[in-house]
């Protein structure tokens, strides 16, 4: 929607109205304006209103509050209605639909502009998009937020295609698996789908890899959206790529066979000629291993999701990973420990992965990550795979 439109909301509550002036009369017990002024009565209180708050607002006109929440998207019949003279039509609309008028001073002409406009719940971004498209705006605008989301971005193209497209390993477990017969699942892939929900779109995963993880992510024709499968939080990546909030804690750690468990009791131990250590190639696994175990044997292994087995067998000794992957291998192979679990060798957090100038996209996974956190559906999606919740 256009900058304008910021402070209006609407949300589809109010019933179309058979006459503004049987929403006056209603709106005088709420000390709204007099029934027998009608329209410019309440035109002349939004106007009052307005100059009270000339970096936008947005007024439900049946409370005469202000919304906390919601995604703003103005109306096509009222775009462009600037000044006194013109917020009579404004407000007559606004009654007659959802009851909301947003305005705000134009500091480059210097006058202010109103917009009859529609609320939706931040949980509908793709509602709020599609609006905001077949209406013409620019942008829509998050309430809570305080931001705008562009509609020539990719939020609005993952709108209009009606699917997002998830980067993934899919070598992962728990957060990100892919069976033989196609079909994955995992932690992380469900953020997707969460995040997918709050656009109103389908999720559609595209396979890549450790190694191509970045190139693919940065290429000129990205074959999806954002990544997510269990992606560390750098300034590396920070640097080159949009990485969101962290939505799940994360450290390095090993596995080993049960047998050996007392072996190995910090890095000290690992870090031997006699002790082969096996990682997958081209991630922050192998970096970690190379930085650190300057002695030890470093074996390669392309699949991330076999090495557990390999170890199990015997052919490494010990495999570099993470806090969020080896509690799942221990609970399902008796063979394997983690040893070290509770004493990770580094600290971070686990993150969506964007190519930059995806800032829209980046508002919306950060809004939904956070959302998360406080309904506590987060946590609850922690606890179903066994991970330690750190927020």
């Amino acid at each position: 929607m256009k900058k304008q439109a910021r402070a209006g909301l609407g949300v589809l509550s109010v019933m179309m109205l058979l006459c503004c002036q049987a929403v006056l009369a209603a709106c005088s017990k709420s000390d709204v304006a007099p029934q027998a002024d009608g329209i410019p009565a309440v035109a002349d209180r939004v106007w009052a209103f307005s100059q009270d708050h000339p970096d936008g607002f947005t007024l439900d006109l049946r409370s005469w509050t202000e919304p906390a929440r919601g995604i703003a998207v103005s109306y096509a019949a009222t775009q462009g209605r600037h000044s006194r003279s013109q917020l009579d039509g404004v407000v007559s609309h606004a009654l007659a639909h959802d009851g909301y008028v947003g305005g705000w001073l134009n500091p480059q002409d210097g006058l202010y502009y109103f917009d009859s406009t529609r609320l939706f719940a931040e949980d509908s971004v793709g509602a709020a998009v599609s609006f905001g498209l077949d209406n013409g705006q620019q942008t829509v605008f998050v309430i809570s937020a305080l931001t705008d989301i562009p509609l020539d971005g990719t939020v609005a193209e993952i709108v209009s295609r009606g699917t997002i497209r998830v980067g993934t390993t899919g070598d992962y477990r728990p957060l990100s698996f892919r069976e033989d017969d196609g079909s994955y699942w995992g932690f992380c892939l469900e953020v997707a789908q969460a995040i997918a929900g709050r656009l109103g779109v389908e999720t559609e995963y595209v396979k890549t890899s450790w190694p191509t993880l970045t190139a693919d992510v940065t290429a000129t024709q990205p074959t999806f959206d954002l990544a997510l499968c269990g992606i560390t939080i750098t300034d590396a990546r920070r640097e080159t790529m949009l990485m969101s909030d962290g939505y799940l804690a994360n450290g390095k750690t090993i596995l080993c066979r049960a047998e050996q468990a007392d072996r190995f009791t910090s890095l000290a131990d690992i870090d031997r000629p006699e002790v082969v250590v096996m990682v997958n190639p081209g991630g922050l696994n192998e970096r970690f291993a190379r930085q650190n175990l300057t002695h030890a044997t470093i074996k390669v292994h392309q699949q991330n999701e076999e090495i557990p087995a390999l170890i199990a067998r015997g052919e490494a000794d010990v495999m570099i990973t993470e806090i969020t992957e080896a509690p799942y291998y221990v609970k399902t192979d008796p063979r394997l420990a983690a040893p070290l679990i509770d004493r990770p060798f580094t600290h971070g957090e686990i993150g969506v992965l964007m190519r930059q100038g995806q800032d829209d996209l980046l508002q919306v996974v950060n809004n939904v990550i956070r959302q998360m956190k406080a309904d506590g559906s987060l946590r609850q999606l922690h606890d179903k795979y066994g991970l330690v919740y750190a927020y």
